[in-house]
């Protein structure tokens, strides 16, 4: 069967388009733009799922939110293609920037946005704010160093759920100087024939 996603522009469900380009799955894309004043999702959205937000899929009379739990149930879905390597240490690796990349890595740099949002006082919070990014760059940046991907020698779901963070936090920062791994890790992101495939199937994507 082919899986919907309800995709919203310049939001974290590209990298689900991407997951299911790079695993050949069928899927069809209903998209939906965000309020202009607000930039938050429509009010359709809670037709599907009851928080409103994107991703959501629908598969075989399913509805899956989150993208962590989205890209474990197509990985499954695959067969296992993407998941977590054979080599225990790697598949450590993979469940640690699975969660990480929304648990610990995107939290201070949605705070970072809000705070560009609030006149006068944003500015001098957003510099009191920015050593805490600067701590989790630095570490991304260290472990790259070592792995061509996240989790070892191969590409995984840990590098699509790594990829919405990173993007983000160079769109709004010099995030890469003086971090070349990243930088390397991004362009090879960028480069692979099944992200661009998802670019022209999401349409709007103001991170990349």
């Amino acid at each position: 069967m082919t899986i919907t996603v309800h995709h919203l522009e310049n939001s974290r469900s590209q990298r689900i388009l991407w997951m299911l380009e790079e695993l050949g799955l069928p899927y069809t894309v209903k998209r939906y733009q965000r309020n202009k004043t607000t930039m938050l999702a429509p009010p359709e959205l809670r037709r599907i799922h009851p928080l409103g937000k994107s991703p959501v899929i629908e598969d075989e009379g399913r509805v899956i939110a989150e993208t962590g739990a989205i890209v474990e149930y197509l990985v499954e879905r695959a067969d296992g293609r993407l998941g977590a390597p054979a080599h225990r240490d790697d598949a450590l690796r993979y469940r640690h920037f699975l969660h990480y990349a929304e648990g610990s890595l995107m939290p201070p740099l949605f705070t970072k946005l809000v705070l560009s949002r609030v006149p006068l006082l944003g500015k001098v919070a957003q510099k009191k704010f920015q050593p805490m990014v600067d701590v989790h760059l630095d570490y991304v940046e260290g472990e790259l160093a070592g792995r061509d991907w996240f989790a070892g020698k191969e590409f995984t779901g840990a590098d699509v759920m790594m990829s919405f963070p990173l993007e983000a936090a160079v769109a709004r920062a010099a995030a890469t100087e003086g971090r070349p791994h990243i930088a390397a890790w991004l362009a090879k992101v960028h480069a692979r024939s099944a992200y661009q495939a998802a670019l022209k199937a999401g349409g709007p994507y103001a991170y990349a």
